[in-house]
């Protein structure tokens, strides 16, 4: 219709001041949302951020919709039920590493596989910016940090392994500064139906800074999964992945193997060992480290599957009869007379 307003990155910022610390990655992130939510075309009143406790969880204060600063590690289970309360909203839940994957962890993987039409984005750090620097669920072994002195003794998670683990059905990783690659990520998780998981690499350039830099400043190190499309990447395209008999991947020299060996990369596969199979490629073990959409299959999302069962429950026993519904199996009164 020609009466409907166009919005534009402008008509998505609030009037709040934005305070996260100069130089953060959490700004580069929170522009790449702004100027890509006017592609979805969906009302600002139609569009719900939920955030949890941590440096991430003031992003709905930077966007002008609905949106709530809940507790920590709870967004989840506050976005869930609002999502299939009102499956006609846009639910977006923005988290970090620590609020995610630390006490926030149950909620994160219930969501991921009762595949809740939600939009979970993780800007991992590796570390808790907001408390002041202490090692986080993602830091690497050995980390030092202001509650580690000696070292972490803890083996990192891999956020996209957990959320490939969890059955998560669509599932990305981006980069802050990258803003096309994030933007590309961000409209794919949009438009996805059930729950969406992007991790997104965000430094923290007081606490942990240059985290990540062996691929956020060396783009010669990022692997760019394009679907249909064999996997290889570097200055010339010299480098490449291929998947081994046991399902694991690894990155070589595309001249030492040949072009034909390369892995196809094929987000829809049924099977999520290949999706998994990529997560496990890291800086640290390879040199590289892939970006983009991981997995992204076709399943029922648990609103429909709550509408197609309240709809059920209705033709049995009747609208708004709770009563009849919990009394329609094998009861039993106790203490009743014999």
């Amino acid at each position: 219709m020609s009466d409907l307003v166009q919005l534009t990155a402008k008509d998505f910022k609030s009037d709040q001041e934005v305070r996260w610390c100069p130089g953060c990655g959490d700004y580069a992130i929170l522009n790449v949302v702004q100027s890509f939510m006017p592609e979805l075309g969906i009302p600002r009143e139609r569009i719900v951020f939920v955030s949890g406790i941590g440096c991430a969880a003031r992003f709905p204060y930077y966007m002008n919709t609905y949106g709530m600063h809940s507790i920590h590690g709870r967004a989840p289970a506050i976005a869930t039920g609002l999502a299939v309360s009102r499956p006609d909203l846009s639910v977006w839940v923005v988290t970090g590493d620590g609020d995610a994957l630390s006490i926030g962890g149950n909620h994160l993987i219930h969501a991921l596989r009762r595949n809740v039409n939600l939009k979970i984005l993780l800007f991992n750090n590796r570390i808790y910016g907001l408390t002041k620097g202490q090692y986080s669920p993602t830091s690497e072994l050995g980390k030092v940090t202001k509650s580690t002195p000696m070292g972490s003794l803890d083996y990192p998670f891999n956020p996209l392994s957990v959320a490939i683990g969890a059955e998560a059905s669509f599932v990305a990783r981006a980069i802050d500064t990258d803003k096309k690659g994030l933007a590309a990520v961000l409209e794919a998780a949009a438009r996805h139906r059930g729950s969406a998981f992007v991790e997104i690499l965000q430094n923290c350039n007081i606490y942990n800074d240059g985290a990540f830099d062996g691929v956020r400043e060396d783009k010669a190190n990022r692997i760019y999964l394009e679907q249909g499309e064999p996997i290889r990447f570097g200055v010339e395209g010299e480098r490449g992945v291929i998947q081994h008999e046991d399902g694991s991947a690894q990155v070589v020299d595309v001249a030492a193997v040949g072009e034909e060996r390369l892995l196809v990369h094929d987000p829809a596969h049924r099977e999520p060992s290949l999706a998994f199979a990529l997560s496990r490629i890291t800086l640290e073990t390879d040199g590289a480290l892939p970006l983009g959409v991981f997995r992204a299959v076709e399943r029922a999302a648990y609103d429909e599957l709550m509408g197609a069962q309240l709809d059920a429950a209705v033709a049995q026993h009747g609208e708004g009869d709770l009563a009849a519904l919990l009394h329609s199996g094998d009861t039993w009164t106790v203490g009743a007379a014999g």
